[in-house]
């Protein structure tokens, strides 16, 4: 990997890959691209493009102008938005993908990195340590955009010799940027009203069971399979990712530990019946056995560590 293009860099990975990639390869070689300006100004150290991943030219132009050889592929529309705008979600992450996949045949790619999600798993799922090969029949617009693009990057990568890497990211946690949309956000939200109200109300259900990850966990788990050894990887994509698995109880009880008075209440809406056919504990094995992943952050941890750095913040 020599240049490469992030896609859909101001979310909340590419938000913290990008500085990760910066000191990894250097910030001239790390090229970084959004559908929304850079407003926020998250990306201060590298050449920004403008670009809408359902524009297969814009994505083009910047490949030939930086002579870009490995596409990270970010853009996505998540859960309980693609639940609402089903549409936009099915152009964002297919039609989307498709160009990235089309563009990464014609000019030859080194690497292309095809985020998927848990959300791959549903009603006819095993829910518990839920395996690397199963039924995959989400009941999710989202869930049935990453099935698909997990698909058609396995047949791109059969008949046009692409190396795609891509894993089932659980539920992200992060202090350093919002939520985006996704079924998981309690699990970020819970700590800025815990710190500033001593009190949430939750979308999901108390014993709602999900894979969470914390960000550390997941931007080294990223940079580990794009650098792994290719004759290694029998997958190549759609690895399961693990590190921690908890209900909204669980995690209530583990901040109050921390803050005493913290109450949790809950008002369960339409996100609770996505997450009710998403795993509650994944088998990572694969990704252990064939590029050594191993989590570092637990729930104790990353507990104490949001609860810190949110109060910074607030």
């Amino acid at each position: 990997m020599k240049k490469i293009l992030i896609i859909g860099a101001l979310g909340q990975i590419g938000s913290e890959l990008t500085p990760e990639f910066n000191k990894r390869y250097g910030s001239s070689n790390v090229i970084v691209a959004d559908a929304a300006d850079d407003k926020r100004g998250v990306v201060t150290d590298n050449v920004f493009e403008k670009i809408d991943v359902t524009d297969i030219h814009a994505i083009e132009n910047a490949i030939k102008r930086h002579n870009i050889d490995t596409v990270i592929n970010l853009a996505a529309i998540l859960s309980a938005k693609g639940e609402q705008n089903p549409d936009l979600a099915w152009r964002i992450n297919i039609d989307g993908l498709l160009n990235v996949l089309r563009v990464s045949v014609k000019y030859k790619l080194d690497r292309v990195m095809i985020p998927s999600s848990i959300a791959v798993f549903g009603p006819q799922s095993v829910l518990y340590n839920a395996p690397q090969e199963t039924n995959l029949k989400p009941n999710t617009m989202y869930g049935i955009t990453k099935v698909t693009g997990e698909m058609l990057a396995d047949y791109y990568h059969r008949n046009f010799g692409i190396d795609f890497r891509g894993i089932r990211y659980p539920g992200i946690i992060s202090h350093k940027t919002p939520p985006g949309g996704g079924t998981t956000d309690y699990a970020v939200e819970i700590f800025y009203e815990a710190l500033k109200h001593k009190k949430y109300t939750c979308f999901l259900s108390g014993e709602a069971c999900l894979p969470m990850m914390y960000m550390p966990d997941c931007i080294r788990g990223t940079i580990e399979l794009l650098e792994a050894d290719r004759s290694k990887l029998l997958h190549h994509g759609n690895y399961n990712l693990g590190a921690m698995s908890f209900t909204p109880d669980v995690l209530a009880t583990e901040i109050r530990k921390h803050i005493p008075e913290f109450t949790i209440t809950y008002q369960p809406d339409f996100r609770r019946e996505i997450a009710r056919y998403w795993p509650a504990s994944i088998d990572d094995s694969a990704a252990r056995a064939e590029w050594g992943w191993q989590p570092q952050w637990d729930l104790p941890a990353m507990v104490e560590d949001m609860l810190k750095e949110i109060a910074k913040k607030l």
